[in-house]
């Protein structure tokens, strides 16, 4: 048994644990620690080690010295993913947005309506409206039209960003990353939550995840997984180690990959335990997109037997 005030030894113990699991990332300068526990202190250099960036390396030593506290053991094999060593909210959460299915299935982001309207007649569960304009006029209508799009064909359609023309258009629900999660006041979160509408947000890391948490979202989006050119990135791709590291810890919200996703990744994305996969490219750039949705569905159900 290691001697828990051996921070050293801890540390080599995590690594030799999990290397090959989070291959492929450098290592990362720890930051400065905020406590001199020895299993914090382990694992803050045995994360930045393994390539965590600063701030999710400090969420994963305070997680590991939670674990420890509570279990009253350090075992270096364990990697942190139980929700309450990371401060989740307990289930039922006390602050939620309205659920949505558990699996979203094959989730197609979007440039415009008449997109939403081909997918989603396609059979295609789960549509995102991502349409980038500066012209308020063009934003409500596109939003208003992707709305009438889905209409009579089973699909649930989010819009990207524009949650009050969600609101005022009666969409499904909105997706927001964490910077448009960070500009809303207070009570724009509550007029959000009051709306109805759920709450997609996009997650890069285990401090993302723990802040997408606070709000009790409708579904947490975790990438990118694999490299993608259509936006960029502040986060280095994760890849599919963290991915399951990832879906394990939040394994009590509907879970969506997302970044970089083609045909031939989707068996090692599903296996990680994430049910839905959001694509772009591979229906947008393919030759006949109807039947692209199809094949990356019957792929789904083969694999996930939904």
């Amino acid at each position: 048994m290691l001697n828990t005030h051996d921070t050293a030894a801890m540390a080599q113990a995590i690594v030799a644990h999990h290397a090959a699991t989070f291959a492929g990332f450098g290592a990362e300068q720890p930051p400065a620690p905020t406590s001199q526990a020895p299993v914090y202190l382990a694992a803050l250099n045995a994360c930045s080690t393994l390539g965590f960036i600063a701030h999710d390396a400090q969420c994963l030593a305070q997680a590991w010295q939670a674990q420890f506290a509570r279990t009253g053991t350090f075992e270096p094999a364990q990697w942190p993913d139980q929700p309450e060593d990371f401060e989740l909210q307990p289930v039922p959460r006390a602050h939620a947005f309205a659920p949505c299915p558990p699996q979203l299935g094959l989730y197609a982001v979007l440039p415009d309506a008449a997109w939403v309207g081909r997918m989603a007649r396609a059979g295609v569960p789960t549509v995102q409206l991502r349409f980038k304009s500066t012209d308020a006029n063009a934003i409500e209508q596109e939003i208003g039209a992707a709305v009438q799009a889905v209409q009579g064909t089973g699909a649930l359609l989010f819009i990207n960003d524009h949650w009050q023309e969600a609101i005022r258009a009666g969409a499904y629900g909105i997706h927001l990353g964490q910077e448009d999660l960070d500009a809303l006041s207070a009570s724009e979160l509550h007029t959000l939550r009051a709306s109805g509408l759920r709450l997609g947000v996009s997650t890069h890391g285990y401090a993302e995840m723990v802040r997408a948490d606070a709000v009790g979202p409708s579904y947490i989006a975790m990438g990118a997984v694999f490299p993608t050119t259509l936006k960029k990135m502040a986060t280095a791709p994760q890849g599919v180690g963290r991915l399951g590291v990832y879906a394990r810890l939040l394994r009590d919200y509907p879970q969506v990959a997302i970044g970089g996703i083609e045909e031939e990744q989707f068996a090692q994305v599903l296996a990680t335990g994430v049910r839905s996969i959001a694509v772009v490219r591979a229906l947008v750039n393919a030759p006949d997109p109807e039947a692209a949705a199809a094949q990356l569905m019957r792929q789904m159900k083969t694999t996930t037997g939904r």
